[in-house]
């Protein structure tokens, strides 16, 4: 068993996290695949799974760095990897879940090419660039991937929009992608997607946005910024960290940004379900624990 792996994909509220408890048992410990879950203090705009659980199932790569920390897909790799070691030791298997694309192609497939941009992307980025001009779409660029604004020269248009491109078709800056080669794990792996109808997951998208602000998101946010964690930290780039922010720095009203969320999560769903089509995963919906139990039994029964 020392060289299997499970990995449980799904875009975000899907499920993963109930059907993870109820498939870990004595047989798992689980990796978080999660670029928002690595930072402390962030627990309920993440949807971390709270300390009971994890006091119950051992979980890895949560709450491991401050949200100043710079966590990029090599220092996932490097995470996951010892993380890994302790499973083994414990006579367990890793059970990966989450939702970061990247970290998993990262981890088990070895350096991520660059994905192929959708035209209209790019059409936009262009329109905006004649509309707009070249210094608005760097200040752009700055805000979702500075590591990448950095390294370039203001007036540099191909790569001011390359990083743009790959930030507004991915969710992901283009500095993260060229940190993510590592040498790829030779684990067998089994990968499980969870399936939901798109008008229901659209549905639990609402619903858990909703629950995040009852829970206290906004005062979650608020104690960041007072612990001088504020929105220019790639950690509060993540979807609803930002609107939050803008709430209380009076430049956006709490309805707004709690549609603004709802609709950068559904279209961040989307591209979460593209991304994991690629790896041909079985999917089964999060309501047959039964099924997905089995078929995990069987594939773990094989020599």
């Amino acid at each position: 068993m020392n060289n299997k792996a499970v990995v449980l994909v799904g875009p975000t509220a899907s499920g993963k996290t109930n059907v993870s408890l109820e498939i870990a048992q004595d047989i798992f410990e689980i990796i978080s695949v999660d670029s928002a879950q690595v930072y402390k203090y962030m627990d309920i705009g993440t949807g971390k799974i709270s300390p009971y659980y994890r006091s119950l199932i051992t979980h890895y790569c949560i709450d491991i760095v401050n949200p100043d920390c710079w966590f990029t897909a090599g220092d996932f790799c490097q995470e996951a990897s010892n993380a890994i070691k302790s499973i083994h030791l414990h006579k367990k298997i890793p059970l990966f879940v989450g939702g970061t694309g990247l970290y998993i192609h990262a981890f088990f497939y070895g350096l991520v090419q660059l994905p192929k941009i959708d035209s209209v992307v790019k059409t936009q980025l262009h329109i905006e660039l004649k509309q707009k001009g070249l210094k608005i779409l760097y200040e752009e660029l700055s805000h979702k991937d500075p590591q990448w604004a950095k390294r370039i020269h203001p007036n540099d248009t191909q790569r001011i929009l390359r990083g743009l491109e790959v930030f507004r078709a991915t969710g992901m800056p283009l500095s993260q992608f060229l940190q993510s080669g590592n040498t790829k794990s030779n684990l067998d792996i089994l990968i499980i997607a969870l399936d939901v109808e798109r008008d229901a997951l659209y549905k639990r998208i609402e619903l858990r946005v909703e629950e995040m602000i009852r829970q206290g998101f906004l005062d979650e946010v608020k104690n960041l910024r007072t612990m001088g964690y504020t929105e220019e930290l790639n950690s509060q780039k993540a979807i609803g960290y930002t609107q939050m922010h803008r709430v209380l720095k009076n430049e956006l009203s709490l309805a707004d940004a709690i549609e603004q969320i709802k609709q950068e999560t559904k279209h961040y769903a989307k591209r979460q379900i593209t991304w994991f089509k690629r790896y041909k995963p079985l999917w089964i919906s999060p309501d047959n624990i039964e099924k997905i139990r089995k078929i995990i039994t069987e594939w773990i029964d094989r020599s």
